[in-house]
Formats: C-alpha cells, structure tokens, sequence
C-alpha cells in the first residue's frame, strides 16, 4: 500500500489549512513542484484577487501535475468546507455551485488541489448572487498552425485601434499558452449577447480587411497561418483564463498583462514578445504593478 500522501498546517489568512503533497512535481519541465505553485499564488494574490472578485470561477485540475490528465470543474469540490465562498447559479435546468475566490486562503484551499487554471467569465455576481450585466469585453486572439505571438501582435494591434475608436482603453494580455487577450471594460448597459455581437463584427471586420492574417469564423481548417478572433468568449457562459493564472503547460507559465510597447516589438520580430514565466511575473508586478488594475473599474 502506498504511503499516505505528507500534509502539513499551514495558517493563511488567520485560517488553518492542511496542505499536502508540496514536493510533487506539477510542472516537468521546470520540476516546479506544488509547493512552489502555492508560494506563487500567495505572492501573487494582491494583484490576481481583484480580477478574480465576484466572479464564479471554472478550474483546471491537474492531480498528477501537468504530465497527466487534467479536468475542468465548475462545481465547487466535494467535501469543501463551510468557510468557503460560493455561489449557486442556473444553467437551463441545472443549478451550479461555484466557489468564489475571496482571499489567500480560498486560492490556496483551491491550488492545493492542483486547480493551476483559474478561469472567470467576463461578468460578476452582486452581493444577492444575482448575475450582473457584463462589465468586460474580451478579443481572444488563437493563432493557427504556422502562426505565433508575433502575427497575434499585428493584430492586438489592430484591434486596439478599433476599441479606442469606440472610445474603450484596451488592456493586451499573453495567455501563458498560445496567443493574446484583448480587455477593455464596459458600461453594465449591454448584454453578452450584445457584446458577442459587437466582437464578432470586429472580427468579420478584421478578416476583410486582413484576409491573409485574420479569420473569423471557428473552422480549424481555415486557421493555419493565421489569427482566429475568438468574439465568442463574450457569451454568457464562456469564460477565459484570469489575468495572473498558471497555464497547464510544461513550464509554469502565467497569463501575463502586456504594455502596448511590448506588443509593437512582438510585432516586429517573432522573438519580440513571449510568453512569461510564474517567476517572471513577480518580477514584472513587482517592478510595475498590476498592468491590467485599468480592468476593475
């Protein structure tokens, strides 16, 4: 039989929480081990809790680290304890319970189940639990085989010139996987489905005018070489990783805020921008701030 797996108590936040495990790898390629991605989290916390406020949030769990299978959950975990914030939401004819991420202790309860991906829609919940009108737009940009961070730049580029033309700020943010985030907040005056509406015309938009760059519509057939804007991430029930969330990759990487300069060199050269590593944005909130605080409002 095997051994049981090593907890510890740990006290965060003035609550007492057992922990285990924390010298399992969770990322082969660094061997960064859970330990670590608990040390980050906390870290990261001041920056990452306020885009995570009212938000039900959708994890990626991975138990054997990112080697091995992984699942997305939306409901809140079996056994969860009573303390931790939760909000229960219709979806058709089934109800939801997610946990809400409060403070450093909810995030290191949730992490120490290996939940490495956070993801939120791009709506929050009022203090009833009542679902608010969506205060974010988000132009998720996936580039195709043949295509990387440099033909996503042209065309973050491109899309901030169409947001601010409709007087929103845009906010860039690399993934930690493949491509580009583009936010900019919203009045709550518009639904998601108005919202979807406007970001898939920015897309057919942009594949007009960039033919051999851009695509708009979902087939993957049509996505080598090019940037697929992804306007359907602005429905209701779709959500997208929170700026400052690990990634399930090989490497902790973490979805990073940009600044326009970045993405102008990333444009340039493909060797221009990358995508950042766990440690690295400490270093960059550290020397910065948060570069997406332009986000809550």
């Amino acid at each position: 039989m095997a051994d049981p797996a090593p907890k510890v108590t740990v006290e965060v936040a003035g609550r007492r929480l057992v922990v285990s495990n924390l010298d399992k790898v969770m990322y082969p390629d660094t061997e960064t081990t859970k330990g670590e991605v608990l040390h980050y989290y906390a870290r990261i916390a001041p920056v990452l809790l306020p885009h995570l406020a009212r938000r039900p949030v959708t994890r990626v769990r991975f138990p054997h680290g990112t080697g091995g299978m992984s699942f997305f959950e939306k409901n809140l975990p079996s056994g969860a304890p009573a303390w931790l914030p939760r909000v229960t939401l219709a979806h058709g004819s089934d109800t939801i319970t997610y946990p809400l991420i409060t403070g450093v202790d909810t995030l290191t309860y949730l992490a120490n189940l290996a939940s490495l991906e956070l993801h939120v829609p791009q709506w929050q919940v009022d203090a009833d639990d009542q679902r608010l009108p969506p205060d974010r737009l988000v132009i998720d940009l996936d580039p195709g085989p043949g295509a990387g961070l440099q033909e996503c730049s042209v065309v973050a580029l491109r899309v901030r010139e169409r947001l601010v033309g409709i007087g929103l700020t845009p906010v860039p943010v690399t993934s930690g996987s493949k491509g580009i985030q583009v936010y900019a907040v919203v009045p709550r005056s518009h639904s998601s489905d108005e919202l979807s509406a406007l970001a898939q015309q920015l897309a057919q938009e942009l594949t007009g005018e960039f033919p051999d760059l851009v695509v708009w519509k979902m087939a993957t057939a049509l996505r080598p070489g090019k940037v697929f804007v992804d306007w359907s991430q602005n429905t209701a029930a779709k959500t997208t990783i929170s700026p400052y969330s690990l990634r399930g990759k090989g490497a902790p990487f973490a979805a990073a805020p940009r600044t326009w300069e970045e993405l102008e060199r990333g444009a340039t050269t493909p060797e221009g921008l990358t995508q950042v590593l766990a440690d690295e944005v400490l270093t960059r909130v550290e020397r910065q701030g948060d570069l997406a605080a332009a986000l809550l409002g």
